[in-house]
């Protein structure tokens, strides 16, 4: 088990520093480097990763994707996936987190796509809801999941999904 070092000031809640920290320390232990592509987090994984120092030889890049149109250009999610399942989607997620992982030199992806709110939910998709998926390099069992942030405002849904998103990235 390492030592941890004091956490430095940061912007951001000292719960996701303090993952964060863990997320480098032990990928820099397994010589593992990181790429992410995010959605609705808007590119708070790669941030809170680089709050912490010593994070660049673990951080290999991040994609922050907004629109389905930056998805297909950055990270080539094949159009059909987000017109049959949509962006917030397992399918897409996984396509997100693949792309990611062909599209640099890491050795893990984990992409993160969701609705945020206060609007764009439906009956099927309500606000809260998001997906992820993390593809590691040389295996051929990814993993993706789908959770709901019930109750949660907008910074709270992209909270839980940062912590989330961290927590994916340990080894």
């Amino acid at each position: 088990m390492s030592k941890h070092t004091a956490l430095p000031p940061s912007i951001l809640p000292d719960d996701i520093v303090a993952l964060a920290q863990r997320v480098v320390e032990e990928n820099a232990a397994a010589k593992r480097t990181i790429v992410l592509a995010e959605s609705c987090t808007g590119g708070l994984v790669a941030a809170a990763l680089t709050e912490i120092p010593g994070s660049s030889a673990v951080l290999d890049r991040g994609f922050v994707t907004y629109s389905n149109a930056a998805k297909q250009a950055e990270l080539g999610v094949p159009s059909d996936i987000i017109e049959a399942f949509g962006a917030v989607s397992i399918a897409c997620a996984f396509a997100m987190a693949q792309g990611a992982l062909e599209n640099s030199d890491a050795d893990v992806a984990v992409a993160i796509s969701g609705i945020a709110g206060p609007g764009g939910g439906t009956d099927l998709k309500p606000v809260g809801t998001v997906v992820f998926a993390r593809a590691i390099r040389g295996e051929d069992t990814p993993m993706a999941d789908e959770r709901l942030f019930e109750g949660e405002d907008r910074a709270g849904v992209r909270r839980q999904a940062t912590l989330c998103a961290l927590e994916l990235l340990l080894p």
